[in-house]
């Protein structure tokens, strides 16, 4: 069980380190915008997301306590 742990605890540390570094990403959505019988016309927009710093943090600080919790249930 400390195994699975130590591996959430891996993956948090690295989501919150890329998080960090690179907080916005962009996306591509489609939306139809009109639609005549089998006619249809559809629009891609490009979003931008942006992650907060606290919640990089916080998920890093996550990953680390359980990296912690996880060393010591090993011994």
């Amino acid at each position: 069980m400390h195994r699975v742990i130590a591996l959430i605890g891996i993956l948090l540390v690295v989501l919150g380190i890329v998080a960090l570094v690179h907080p916005s990403f962009t996306y591509h959505k489609t939306e139809e915008v009109a639609k005549l019988g089998s006619l249809r016309a559809t629009i891609n927009q490009e979003k931008t997301a942006a992650v907060p710093a606290a919640v990089s943090v916080v998920v890093l600080v996550a990953g680390i306590g359980l990296l912690v919790v996880s060393a010591r249930r090993g011994k």
